[in-house]
């Protein structure tokens, strides 16, 4: 995909999930960048160190190899320090700790990320 349409479909992403946000409390859009070699199924998050983890939707599977999404996060309950939790197609499950959403507005996912252990940091 040239470089031209790539930047024109990331703002239609952004424009229509704004449209989509429209009216709700305080938050932030947040990017969650795919480079593992496996889909992403689901993504929850839960204040930091809270443990109580709540659905986030991200549509269709985000699959493995550069892709991304942009997802909007409510600060407003969670505050800015979040956890989150990513689940893939192939089971395994991830836990991001202590992301600080207001100042950090991505995500990378990368496929060394959780070889040591079940929390990245």
């Amino acid at each position: 995909m040239p470089f031209k349409h790539a930047i024109a479909l990331a703002a239609l992403l952004v424009a229509s999930a704004a449209e989509a946000n429209a009216g709700r409390g305080s938050g932030h859009y947040f990017s969650l960048f795919n480079a593992t070699h496996d889909s992403v199924t689901a993504l929850s998050v839960a204040r930091s160190g809270d443990g109580d983890f709540r659905p986030v939707d991200i549509g269709a599977p985000l699959r493995g190899g550069n892709t991304a999404t942009t997802i909007w996060l409510d600060t407003a309950d969670g505050g800015c320090r979040q956890d989150l939790r990513v689940e893939f197609h192939d089971g395994r499950t991830l836990l991001y700790r202590d992301i600080d959403v207001c100042r950090n507005r991505q995500l990378r996912l990368r496929p060394q990320d959780g070889r040591a252990g079940d929390d990245v940091r």
